[in-house]
């Protein structure tokens, strides 16, 4: 069984909100989960979207630096969300503003964004430490070509087509994916490229440079985690393996051009308890680093 043609138009069509009419806030829109393979919908979606409706609440020009986030419930897939959105405060240089995500009539996602004018001021940016060390994007495999190796891996057609193209996103993985086995040392680290299948569309209601912040925000949740599942041991397709977001915060460094690829740079934190705490910064091929993440997951063995 042969997948769509990959595009990243899976974003594209997440971030796509439409304006309703405020039941608990200030501003309220409403989108769609996209689907997935797994029981409930991928986090990225709610992330992303509600980036998106932040966004579309602060009209003075200035840009999302931060995002601090919940997952309260697990959102039905290819369902609606409904976001509300409150103006907790419009400063001169800052702006805040809180978002709950509602589903069957529940929060099920909550989130703090902060927005910045910006202003003159010394720069500092970390330092890529596997500089020279990982491969190029194109020394390395496609999810479709390394899955396509390991034809009789016990895994649904579904899954398969998810994890081959169905994701918007081009993922190519250093050492290698966590889909079926953890190859080599149990090490707490690994970097992804990324880049989308094909040029991002516009989005209604955000600029250029918006669109590809909530871009940045839709694809971290994807691999966040694997450092956490790598030196665990714990491949995706272990049966009974069940995961879930409970918590992610996210830096936004830099504007975050999304036309070519960029480095995912991933580390393990911590496990213990039934969770794991995942740190990620992207980078630009010439080394800018533009977002740091930080996400806590349930990870939960059979």
């Amino acid at each position: 069984m042969t997948g769509p043609e990959p595009t990243s138009a899976v974003f594209t069509a997440a971030v796509t909100l439409k304006p309703a009419e405020p039941e608990h806030f200030d501003l309220a829109f409403t989108a769609v989960t996209q689907p997935c393979p797994w029981p409930k919908a991928y986090g990225g979606d709610l992330v992303a979207q509600a980036a998106a409706a932040a966004m579309r609440s602060v009209t003075d020009g200035k840009s999302l630096h931060s995002m601090h986030s919940y997952f309260l419930r697990p959102a039905d897939i290819g369902a609606e969300v409904r976001y509300e959105v409150e103006v907790l405060r419009d400063g001169r240089g800052y702006s805040t503003r809180q978002v709950r995500g509602y589903q069957n009539g529940k929060p099920l996602y909550v989130c703090l964004a902060n927005f910045a004018a910006g202003e003159a001021g010394s720069t500092f940016q970390a330092t890529l430490a596997e500089d020279g060390q990982v491969p190029g994007p194109e020394d390395l495999p496609t999810s479709a070509a390394y899955l396509a190796r390991h034809p009789d891996a016990p895994l649904s057609e579904e899954v398969r087509s998810y994890w081959s193209g169905g994701r918007g996103f081009d993922m190519r993985h250093v050492p290698g994916p966590v889909y079926l086995t953890v190859e080599g040392d149990r090490l707490p680290h690994q970097a992804v490229w990324i880049k989308p299948y094909d040029p991002l569309r516009p989005v209604d209601g955000l600029t250029d440079a918006q669109r590809d912040l909530a871009a940045l925000a839709y694809v971290c949740d994807y691999t966040i985690l694997e450092p956490v599942l790598r030196v665990l041991d714990l491949p995706w397709s272990l049966p009974g393996l069940v995961t879930a977001s409970l918590d992610h915060a996210m830096w936004f460094h830099r504007p975050a051009p999304m036309d070519d690829w960029l480095l995912y740079v991933q580390e393990a934190a911590a496990a213990d308890a039934g969770r794991g705490l995942g740190t990620g910064r992207f980078f630009t091929r010439d080394h800018r680093h533009l977002a740091t993440v930080v996400q806590e997951g349930m990870i939960r063995p059979a």
